[in-house]
């Protein structure tokens, strides 16, 4: 193996359909980690795949600087889907690079400098998202990062008015916390962020990179908590796997963000997969199956496995499930004996972001699995 930056697991993967994968020796698995929820409509949902097989026929390629039909189109759908009056889009590749340019347009709308994040956040890999992720081991050999970024308590009100004073360009957090441990904000806690960002004149990011496009019951999961970010940033799933991000932002962080750009931001095919993709979760109120086969996931997990388990948390199909004994350990076990992929979340947390086409069905082998290896 030439790679020196993935370990790689012992299946080869070969093929995908629905929820499941297969491996080279022809065996099949429940996808319950979608590679880190960028398959929420399924692997090869030929509505996706449609489209982006037509768009190849016609053109690969042409930079955002030439107006083009699909990239229209997702500049207006991710506007009439954003929350509130957030309506201004820009796309580039990733979701690092959605929250690079969101805290480059706060800072340059703003003119001030300092960010606060939170403890336990992870928002990405290049240098300003990575400084403002928590753990240390991310960024371990790679300073100097980014200079002020403060952070604060996850959840907690008070450390964070204090922290956002008349220098801060933005608070930068997840609605949900992925990589941090499955850990859900309360509604009050995120209308007091709104609130103090408001009062300070600073920019309130949402970072809904894993948790938006219905994962979480609702389109964006701000949505359930009533509150409406200045940016909002997505990536992963939006176009099914293919390499995509977007940053959303409001008219006056848009008036004055400043000069940024990318080379393939937004291409025709990426582009018409991402408004296929959008097309099939509201068509098939996958946000709705989200909300029902998340509840029974939860249920299922309080019932067969009880008090061999400390939490069940998250909403929708984004579920943690804290054990008693390192995840990491089970996952071989639940991949190679049981044919469930599932995900870490920190140390303890076993991470569930199954494509939101799940069904209850599936949910039950998943939870037959999770009886065996746990219980």
């Amino acid at each position: 193996m030439s790679s020196f930056v993935f370990s790689e697991k012992p299946i080869g993967i070969e093929r995908g359909e629905g929820v499941y994968l297969y491996d080279t020796n022809g065996n099949d698995y429940l996808d319950f980690g979608a590679s880190y929820a960028c398959t929420p409509v399924g692997h090869c949902h030929p509505t996706v795949v449609d489209a982006a097989t037509d768009q190849l026929e016609e053109l690969f390629y042409v930079q955002a600087s030439y107006p083009h039909a699909e990239r229209t189109r997702l500049y207006d759908r991710l506007a009439e889907i954003a929350p509130g009056d957030v309506e201004k889009v820009w796309l580039c590749n990733s979701g690092t690079e959605a929250n690079e340019a969101a805290l480059k347009f706060a800072r340059h709308a703003t003119g001030r400098s300092k960010i606060v994040a939170t403890m336990q956040a992870f928002h990405g890999r290049t240098m300003g998202s990575l400084a403002a992720t928590w753990k240390n081991e991310y960024k371990d050999g790679f300073g100097p990062l980014p200079a002020e970024f403060e952070f604060v308590p996850y959840g907690e009100r008070e450390p964070l008015a204090e922290a956002v004073d008349e220098e801060t360009a933005a608070v930068i957090l997840e609605p949900l916390q992925g990589e941090g441990g499955i850990n859900p904000a309360s509604t009050e806690y995120l209308r007091s962020v709104r609130e103090i960002t408001e009062e300070a004149g600073a920019a309130m990011i949402a970072d809904e990179i894993q948790t938006g496009l219905g994962r979480t019951g609702t389109t964006w999961a701000v949505e359930d908590h009533d509150v409406v970010p200045d940016v909002v940033t997505t990536a992963k799933g939006l176009a099914s796997g293919l390499p995509i991000g977007a940053t959303l932002v409001r008219e006056w962080i848009a008036e004055d963000a400043g000069n940024h750009g990318s080379t393939f931001s937004g291409g025709p095919v990426v582009s018409a997969a991402a408004n296929a993709t959008l097309d099939v979760i509201e068509s098939e109120k996958l946000a709705e199956n989200a909300t029902d086969v998340g509840a029974y996931l939860h249920e299922g997990v309080d019932e067969l496995l009880g008090e061999e388990v400390r939490d069940v948390r998250g909403n929708g199909l984004m579920v943690g499930i804290e054990v008693k004994r390192g995840a990491n350990a089970l996952l071989p076990e639940l991949a190679l004996q049981h044919g469930v992929l599932a995900l870490p979340a920190g140390r303890t947390v076993l991470r569930l972001l199954p494509p939101l086409t799940v069904t209850h069905e599936h949910a039950d082998d998943v939870l037959d699995a999770l009886e065996a290896v746990i219980g």
